[in-house]
């Protein structure tokens, strides 16, 4: 037992939820392991941006402020957006949210995956009660009575009261702790990329339904914009295929030349779109977080947030506590806090999928006049851009 490393809490996965958690955690006074695969560069203000980006809620933004991290990343490069226009393609149907009509300096903020997840682990490696095994993987466990035994791939052995998966999609702790995993496939991709435009994108996130899907030109800090394209998994590959110049012209139209036309566009990729949920988010000395336990349609730009959302309830819930961090009796009530909330949010998005994916005339005419009177009612709207804001 003398070679074992002995912690409070081990989380497998060391990105942005992850690495928030163990801050949370470790501001509380535990002694953290986390394990993550690959080693992240910082950005710099002079590379092109990323292709994957954020819209972090203020909840986030919160979270990253207890963690110590939130100055590192605006260090780096973030954009705030102040206002969210959403429209429909088929009809006149038009929603403006405008953080001007909260009293809030912003809506939230558009931020680069790498950037957010580079400041989080500088931070944490920062705290002595804080351990960062990178670059390793974690092999197999045991769970037992009082602890779990984590081997990882480098030969080293760690134990804990308690085993986080915070590894994504294709959690490994998941995977080894034979917790199912329901998936939709949506038979969409999102198409990302970054573009220039003729007209500033004046700091709002605007975002036009099609019967496709919803094309989102979100706002980077030098003007240009992060695009995700929402499209049929075959429409992507096709403008994949498509030059620049073709493709410009079709993301302009797709925008309604919101924002004039496109006048440069960087590298393009696209990544599959599905949904899912963990049959169980907890079992005895086990719990999943973020895209391990749940992954949701981006439409609403909610995933991150539902993710760190995890992170802020299982460290308040672990809180509580100085005995047994393991205890399933402790996590279900993690479970029962964050299930109804990602379950909600991720059959709510799944609806607006299918609504606006719609194409009957009737159909049409009741969601435009829908959109027109949600418009309307300033505390209607209020409410809802405060929950998305994670008021």
């Amino acid at each position: 037992m003398a070679n074992i490393a002995h912690f409070d809490v081990i989380i497998n996965g060391g990105g942005m939820v992850g690495a928030a958690l163990a801050g949370l955690l470790a501001k509380q006074g535990k002694h953290v392991a986390v394990i993550e695969a690959y080693k992240v560069k910082k950005v710099l203000k002079k590379e092109p941006f990323d292709l994957r980006v954020s819209a972090i809620s203020k909840a986030s933004q919160k979270a990253f402020i207890d963690v110590g991290a939130w100055d590192a990343i605006v260090a780096m490069r973030v954009s705030p957006y102040e206002k969210m226009v959403v429209w429909d393609a088929a009809g006149d149907g038009l929603v403006e949210f405008d953080a001007a009509q909260l009293g809030e300096p912003e809506l939230g903020h558009i931020i680069e995956n790498r950037a957010i997840q580079y400041a989080l682990l500088k931070t944490v490696k920062q705290d002595e009660r804080i351990k960062v095994y990178c670059p390793d993987s974690l092999r197999h466990f045991s769970v037992e009575d009082d602890q779990v035994l984590v081997e990882l791939d480098s030969g080293k052995q760690l134990s804990a009261q308690l085993l986080v998966g915070a590894d994504g999609a294709n959690s490994r702790v998941r995977e080894l702790a034979k917790i199912d995993f329901e998936r939709d496939d949506y038979g969409q991709s999102g198409l990302v990329t970054v573009v220039k435009t003729q007209k500033h994108h004046d700091f709002t996130a605007w975002q036009r339904f099609q019967p496709t899907g919803p094309v989102a030109f979100l706002p980077l800090p030098d003007g240009s914009s992060s695009i995700v394209w929402t499209l049929p998994s075959d429409r992507a590959d096709y403008y994949l295929s498509r030059t620049d110049d073709d493709f410009k012209v079709a993301l302009a139209e797709a925008l309604d030349h919101k924002l004039g036309e496109v006048t440069a566009v960087g590298q393009r990729a696209a990544f599959p779109l599905k949904g899912s949920q963990a049959k169980e988010y907890v079992k005895p000395r086990i719990a999943l977080v973020g895209d391990a336990a749940h992954t949701i349609h981006p439409l609403a730009g909610q995933g991150v947030n539902l993710g760190l959302k995890d992170a802020v309830e299982l460290a308040q819930v672990l809180s509580v506590t100085n005995k047994d961090l393991g205890s399933f009796k402790l996590l279900r009530r993690y479970e029962r806090a964050r299930r109804g909330d990602n379950v909600l949010t991720m059959r709510a998005m799944e609806g607006f999928r299918l609504l606006f994916g719609h194409s009957a005339t009737p159909v049409k005419t009741l969601r435009n006049l829908g959109m027109k009177l949600f418009n309307q009612s300033s505390v209607l709207k209020n409410e809802i851009i405060k929950k998305a804001m994670g008021f």
